[in-house]
């Protein structure tokens, strides 16, 4: 991956940026952000794309539910978690929802992944199911629910960690129903 700027500080013109587009030995991802185009294809050119883009932002909510394996939904937007206060980020494409968060609730569960030889920021499965029991409202209780079980049915089901991160986002009493009935 490179972007615009990492090449411009390289010494490489943006003319020969085009150039090697035009020709097709880059393949342009996304706006300022190309890759050889030899390369295998990309498991998830649009996580990818955002986590080059937006390297201080975290994929949560359905996006990271769906990487991790724990839904059946196919994301119709990147979600994309912020500190309160930041800008909202602008890309034409892939679509994004931002969520600003608060600074405690954003520093919470994040781990970095490698994704396509691209560093991904990403919450861990127990705290993207409390970030969804957060966002109930917006995405569906469903499809919380839906992901805590999957949890439990791989086996994973940590009890104590989602309630520590549901704690974090104020969500225990919410979520301690559906924990209880599953444990």
């Amino acid at each position: 991956m490179l972007r615009t700027g990492e090449a411009l500080q390289l010494g490489i013109h943006p003319r020969t940026l085009y150039e090697m587009r035009d020709s097709g030995a880059l393949d342009r991802i996304s706006r300022g952000v190309y890759r050889l185009a030899d390369l295998p294809p990309l498991s998830d050119p649009d996580l990818v794309s955002v986590a080059t883009r937006v390297p201080a932002g975290v994929i949560c909510l359905i996006s990271a539910l769906a990487f991790h394996r724990l839904t059946r939904e196919i994301p119709q937007y990147v979600y994309l978690a912020l500190p309160r206060g930041d800008r909202p980020p602008r890309l034409g494409h892939p679509p994004l929802r931002v969520v600003w968060l608060s600074d405690a609730v954003f520093r919470a569960g994040v781990e970095t992944r490698s994704l396509d030889g691209v560093s991904l920021r990403i919450y861990s499965p127990a705290k993207t199911i409390a970030d969804c029991f957060k966002y109930r409202n917006k995405i569906g209780i469903g499809v919380a629910v839906e992901a805590l079980r999957t949890l439990r049915e791989r086996g994973d089901l940590d009890p104590d960690e989602i309630l520590h991160f549901a704690r974090i986002c104020r969500v225990e009493t919410v979520m301690k129903p559906y924990l209880q009935a599953l444990t």
